[in-house]
């Protein structure tokens, strides 16, 4: 995913979600990204809505979230370990939407 690409990981869901640099305007729930679920055994990125992830009772229902945005990966499968640049704890969407924010996303 590496530049092209904001990265962030859910760290209790153990998701990762990839903004991609453009093409993305307006309100944060119809942003397009890619969503991938590292506790499926075999998880490909599925291209998504920003939307879709935040309405999941998963994500709806199991606040707070721990979630850490980084650049890039050394590993992936059981080796990932990503630099984390920022992470936050975040108890509401709104809470996560500011941290995009903060983020320029």
């Amino acid at each position: 995913m590496g530049n092209e690409t904001k990265n962030f990981h859910f760290m209790e869901l153990d998701w990762l979600v990839y903004f991609p640099k453009d093409g993305n305007k307006g309100k944060y729930l119809g942003y397009n990204v890619l969503f991938r679920d590292r506790k499926e055994v075999i998880s490909e990125p599925k291209h998504i809505t920003l939307q879709e992830i935040v309405e999941t009772p998963e994500f709806e229902n199991k606040y707070p979230h721990t979630i850490g945005y980084y650049k890039e990966a050394s590993e992936e499968g059981t080796e990932f370990k990503p630099e984390y640049l920022e992470i936050r704890r975040v108890n509401c969407v709104d809470e996560f939407w500011l941290f995009l924010n903060a983020l320029d996303i």
